[in-house]
């Protein structure tokens, strides 16, 4: 039995082994992550070309922006319950390939019925994505580790934010006309068909799960198991899942995250426009400052969180400032540089939050059930999804403005805030803490 401060990244095997896993794991989950968000959040750039030519109204596109998120959580929980039957990399596959055609599929949307039909089987076939990596993650790191790793793959998100601005504004520019079609039809195009070969480039690159991977000799999977062997030592059922009140509180608290979080993403681009920023090439580009911040925060916040064992403050306390950097836009509407000074600040919190907010679950619910679990949480949280960019929508239709529609979403981050603060979990397995220079080492 290796002694403790082996096992928390001391030994030099460990380390070692870490980097190997890092290299191996990481770097595809990230890709694979960053056409996600790219593919479901793009309709946001889409929609400043792409709502004139098909003449949706704003009620229209917030609803068929937030229906990708119903048909995500119809299928989320028996994807990700199929998962340790099925294998990740069949799995993994099988969604990349089916949303990058779908995604695709966007360019020949031409009426609100068709639209509404390729938002819902879009996520429909990415259903089971990100708990599924969530669980598949939590089969390769440790507590000690978890919210380091996650937070690298969570990269994804400010990345795609970052380049998908200025890139979806060259294309939506620069491609009008080519080949009689729009710009926006260029967009989906490009941006969805790499998915089908990352698909393909998943099912021979990703193992299963520590057994089935070749490239670990006998004495790396035995070190390997040594360190999971407390942290998955317990084997509950879903059942014990659904009883568990604390689980439901998760969920709430998730929701009332990712409502804000896609509010923000699907509706940003808008926001920029109305307030003065120019050409879409120049939206693209602010755009990109939002997540450019929330990707180095995200680091942070997984290094600080494991790095101090906390969890509950780093959470808390993100989730309350973007709050407050919400309400305060509402006040200086009609100012650039306030909506960009303001929903960096939102963005970078809200992303921080969410990263840590992961590692919660797999330390509390251990075991194959934990793949239920977090896609039970995350089925509950992700209808915010729909139900964010959908309220900022019917309130720009109603009012005129979106600041009734984001006065909501701040009420629900304040929710979450206070959700989180007052939740007490014990994991069920404490484990060595180590920051998570250590877990990238």
């Amino acid at each position: 039995m290796l002694e403790k401060n082996q096992i928390s990244g001391g030994d030099s095997g460990a380390s070692a082994l870490y980097r190997k896993l890092n290299w191996r794991l990481l770097p595809i989950l990230l890709i694979g992550f960053v056409f996600a968000y790219l593919d479901r959040v793009n309709v946001g750039f889409a929609k400043l070309q792409m709502q004139s030519d098909l003449q949706f109204s704003d009620a229209v596109y917030g609803v068929g922006a937030g229906i990708f998120f119903v048909g995500y959580v119809l299928f989320e929980l028996p994807s990700n319950l199929l998962l340790p039957k099925i294998g990740a990399r069949a799995t993994f596959s099988r969604i990349m390939v089916l949303w990058g055609i779908t995604s695709a599929c966007m360019m020949f949307v031409h009426s609100v019925p068709a639209f509404y039909a390729v938002r819902f089987l879009l996520g429909v076939f990415e259903a089971g994505f990100a708990p599924g990596v969530l669980f598949y993650l939590s089969r390769w790191y440790g507590p000690s580790r978890a919210a380091g790793a996650i937070s690298i793959v969570w990269l994804a998100g400010p990345i795609s934010g970052v380049f998908g601005g200025p890139v979806a504004g060259w294309l939506m520019t620069d491609f009008v006309g080519v080949g009689n079609l729009s710009g926006w039809q260029w967009m989906f195009l490009l941006e969805g068909a790499p998915c089908v070969l990352l698909g393909i480039v998943a099912f021979f690159l990703l193992p299963d799960g520590p057994d089935t991977a070749t490239w670990l000799n006998a004495e790396e999977k035995r070190l390997l198991a040594t360190e999971l062997g407390t942290a998955n030592g317990r084997h509950g059922s879903f059942g014990a899942v659904l009883k568990d009140p604390k689980v439901y509180v998760l969920a709430i608290a998730y929701l009332c995250l990712i409502a804000p979080i896609y509010a923000v993403s699907f509706w940003l681009p808008t926001i920029f426009k109305l307030a003065g920023a120019g050409s879409t090439v120049a939206v693209g580009w602010y755009a990109a400052i939002p997540y450019a911040v929330a990707a180095l925060t995200i680091f942070y916040g997984g290094r600080s969180s494991d790095r101090h064992g906390e969890r509950r403050y780093h959470i808390a306390v993100p989730v309350f400032i973007a709050f407050l950097s919400i309400c305060a836009w509402v006040f200086f509407d009609g100012s650039l540089l306030a909506a960009i000074v303001l929903f960096t600040l939102a963005t970078a919190m809200t992303w921080m939050a969410n990263v840590v907010f992961w590692a919660v679950p797999s330390e509390y619910i251990k075991g194959d059930a934990s793949a239920g679990a977090i896609a039970f949480i995350n089925t509950i949280g992700l209808s915010g999804g729909f139900w964010g960019p959908a309220i900022i929508g019917w309130a720009k239709t109603a009012t005129g403005n979106m600041h009734l529609g984001f006065l909501v979403m701040a009420a629900m981050l304040l929710i979450s805030a206070i959700l989180i603060f007052l939740l007490r979990l014990s994991p069920k397995h404490p484990a060595t803490v180590t920051s998570v220079s250590e877990t990238l080492a």
